[in-house]
């Protein structure tokens, strides 16, 4: 039987706090492979919207499913081992331990063997060659024994790149991954997304157009909590909604919280 070519789907997702709507009938359809992105102003409920989909929130009203199957009421952990999983929101990664040792604990973690940190070396040495693999595939093989800590900005993101792709995920969720980056480093990583994306789904929240208009297959756009056009980029950044949500977006409006 051929899969389904959507790996992921929600219907009508809402999502109230306290009488305020933030995420107001989503229906977003990610296809399998794809490199979907979600943008839109501040407080357009990017956020939220991930916050349901990790299970971090329960939805107000609405279904998820995930290759066929719904999964509106599971538990973040039950999402989790399906093959979702979500980085850089905050830095996950252990700042005095060093680059192999992080993307070694992700593996354990992966493996089920999170609760056996005193490991003999001789099993942790079989995790290395895994790890070291995985930092190839990031560009940070030379960074192996360097503390995670001492990294630059972009290959921090690079290493959190890493430790994600350790658990070996279906769908990777991206939460803002070029925030508060410079030029080289959003490039960096920009390009590290597309050779990730080779065979697996990534869906993003980002804010960098240039950087949604080089790699993403489709774009959402949410204003208000609501998806106000999809499509690919040269179809998006030429909607009059989109231009007038962007532009008309005065930064008196509740910005933020809702991200």
């Amino acid at each position: 039987m051929a899969l389904d070519p959507v790996i992921l789907k929600t219907q009508n997702l809402v999502k109230e706090f306290k009488g305020f709507v933030a995420v107001n009938g989503v229906t977003l359809n990610v296809k399998r492979g794809d490199i979907h992105a979600l943008i839109g102003p501040n407080g357009a409920g990017k956020t939220t919207v991930f916050n349901l989909l990790t299970k971090f929130l329960p939805p107000t009203r609405g279904e998820i499913f995930f290759n066929g199957v719904d999964i509106t009421h599971e538990k973040p952990a039950q999402t989790a081992r399906r093959g979702i999983v979500r980085s850089f929101q905050i830095s996950a990664t252990f700042p005095h331990l060093s680059v192999l040792q992080n993307v070694r604990i992700a593996l354990q973690r992966a493996s089920g063997q999170s609760f056996h940190f005193w490991r003999s070396e001789k099993i942790l040495n079989r995790l290395d060659a895994r790890a070291l693999e995985l930092l190839e595939t990031v560009g940070l093989q030379d960074y192996a024994d360097t503390l995670a800590v001492e990294l630059a900005y972009g290959r921090k993101r690079a290493l959190e790149i890493a430790t994600t792709l350790a658990t070996e995920p279906e769908l990777m969720l991206l939460d803002e991954p070029t925030q508060g980056m410079g030029h080289e480093d959003v490039d960096r990583v920009t390009q590290l997304i597309k050779k990730v994306s080779a065979n697996r789904t990534i869906l993003m929240v980002e804010h960098n157009m240039n950087v949604v208009a080089s790699i993403a297959d489709t774009i959402s756009v949410l204003q208000r909590g609501q998806i106000i056009a999809e499509g690919p980029y040269a179809q998006v950044s030429t909607n009059p909604l989109v231009l007038e949500a962007y532009m008309g977006s005065s930064e008196t409006e509740s910005e933020g919280s809702h991200g």
